[in-house]
């Protein structure tokens, strides 16, 4: 894995409307990256890219839904007429579900899987000829914590995360003679806006929207670890905490979700 400048990199960010995806473009502007912001929200793209007015790096606005195959196409060739080409496809669109696996819907499933997996998926596969002629070019998934331990009433969503996490491993070796690195972000709980853009809420566990870490903190972590050439960072301690316990004792793991499921 490779160490970059962040200033003059050329970057495209997908759930850039709110949340990480926001902080992580507006940390790439003020390090000097020019940076196309993709979401659904044309208004709140605009107001973003109002925000690059006093940063160094520059920005692009592309509204559309990423699930669309048209919209993927035309937010990498936005980063080639806007900027030159592209060097930083960070993958961040995600939504969530709530509620027990059982009694959900197949399009719960589906949804979830279409705009957090299969997206960020095929986004990867359009970008690949431009990223190859980066400078030093970098995919950042952002997964969670939660493609690395499954938990109640969030089971889609783990899966969608997991796949995810196993697609930055394998892609990581695969692309590394291309020159193309691949960083896995796995924040845990953070103050996102997240939970009001869930798809359904059929329950609450109690851990949810707990000691959330900010997410301009996860942002600069994230841009951090794409300056240094990281291949995977878990951006939270609790969450860092969490994985640890997966691995060393997972029988134990399994004991406390268990209350909660």
């Amino acid at each position: 894995m490779a160490k970059r400048e962040i200033a003059g990199s050329r970057a495209l960010v997908t759930g850039a409307s709110s949340g990480i995806g926001r902080e992580i473009a507006l940390e790439l502007g003020r390090r000097g990256a020019d940076v196309v912001v993709l979401a659904r929200s044309a208004d709140k793209l605009e107001t973003l890219a109002a925000e690059f007015a006093d940063l160094p790096g520059r920005c692009a606005v592309h509204a559309g839904d990423v699930v669309d195959d048209a919209v993927r196409h035309a937010a990498v060739r936005r980063a080639t007429e806007a900027f030159g080409g592209l060097d930083i496809l960070v993958n961040n669109a995600g939504i969530g579900a709530l509620g027990p696996f059982e009694t959900a819907t197949a399009e719960r499933l589906r949804r979830i899987m279409e705009v957090n997996f299969f997206a960020a998926a095929e986004l990867i596969r359009v970008a690949l000829p431009t990223l190859k002629h980066g400078r030093k070019p970098i995919v950042a998934n952002v997964t969670s914590i939660l493609g690395r331990v499954g938990i109640p009433h969030s089971s889609e969503y783990c899966a969608s995360k997991f796949a995810l996490e196993a697609l930055s491993q394998s892609l990581r070796a695969e692309l590394y003679k291309h020159g193309v690195d691949v960083l896995a972000v796995a924040p845990g709980s953070t103050e996102t806006e997240f939970f009001d853009h869930t798809i359904e809420m059929a329950s609450r566990p109690p851990w949810v929207g707990r000691n959330g870490v900010p997410a301009a903190a996860v942002a600069r972590a994230a841009v951090d670890a794409i300056a240094s050439g990281k291949r995977a960072i878990v951006p939270n301690f609790r969450g860092w905490l969490m994985c640890v316990a997966q691995r060393i004792w997972p029988g134990g793991v399994d004991l406390v979700l268990r209350k909660y499921a």
